[in-house]
């Protein structure tokens, strides 16, 4: 994370909405800074990934607010949050399993030559060039991305997102479906990505991954959150106190869903 960046990415602050009555996010804050990785933990129905999809437009808040460069952002649908730089990979990764890398990297925004026709060549070099920048030792351009691995699958769907200048990435669970050598994988792509200044929200069920990965974690109770930490300050027994019982440790911010002593 840049030390010297004194204005977040992203803000979203005070942000609620309720679902048939029952409030799914009340009252969430949380920031983001580029070059930094923020992992948001918490049981299912804990609001973290309802609290994701206000940002990526899947969802529309009830109430709070959203700042993107310090500057308010309206984001209504996905295609607003695309405008701002968010992209979404999701655990059930959105590629076409019988195209190769390329045409998924430009899927429903293909280039096309002077006389109409699709681009290939241009797309295959556009292609080569993301995803040498991502992962050097990927060389299966040409085949489906169906005959692909889990890690390198993964590798297409964080390429694409790149390959429209995304500056704010959420990764929901990326490594929930892969074996150790691939979650390393990723794990370098995601510190890859850092390193050129991209902002990660990490939405993980896995506390060992979010400690490898994250600068800070973010842990969320009941559509609240109950506190934010250097993943420094804390240790994981600490974290998986917030996450079950709501305890906000003293290395941690306490946030309105904190476990009252």
């Amino acid at each position: 994370m840049n030390q010297h960046v004194t204005t977040p990415l992203v803000e979203l602050e005070d942000i609620s909405i309720a679902f048939g009555g029952i409030r799914a996010v009340d009252g969430a804050s949380i920031d983001l800074y580029p070059g930094e990785v923020v992992g948001l933990l918490g049981h299912n129905g804990a609001g973290k990934s309802t609290l994701i999809k206000i940002l990526s437009g899947a969802y529309k808040r009830d109430s709070g607010d959203i700042r993107i460069d310090g500057q308010s952002a309206t984001i209504n649908n996905p295609r607003d949050a695309k405008g701002y730089g968010i992209e979404t990979i999701y655990q059930t990764l959105a590629v076409a399993d019988n195209v190769d890398a390329a045409a998924n990297l430009f899927l429903g925004r293909e280039l096309t030559t002077a006389i109409g026709t699709l681009d290939d060549v241009a797309m295959e070099h556009k292609a080569r060039e993301v995803m040498g920048r991502l992962n050097p030792n990927f060389r299966r351009f040409k085949e489906p991305v169906k005959a692909l691995s889990g890690g390198q699958r993964q590798s297409v769907a964080i390429a694409r997102a790149i390959l429209f200048n995304a500056r704010i990435l959420i990764m929901d669970e990326p490594t929930a479906a892969l074996g150790p050598q691939e979650t390393t994988q990723v794990g370098d792509l995601i510190k890859q990505l850092k390193s050129e200044g991209i902002g990660i929200f990490l939405i993980s069920h896995d506390i060992h991954d979010v400690f490898d990965l994250a600068d800070r974690v973010c842990v969320m109770k009941n559509g609240q959150v109950v506190g934010t930490a250097k993943t420094s300050d804390v240790t994981k027994d600490e974290v998986l106190g917030m996450i079950i019982l709501g305890k906000c440790p003293p290395g941690a911010t306490p946030g309105p869903g904190a476990m009252k002593e």
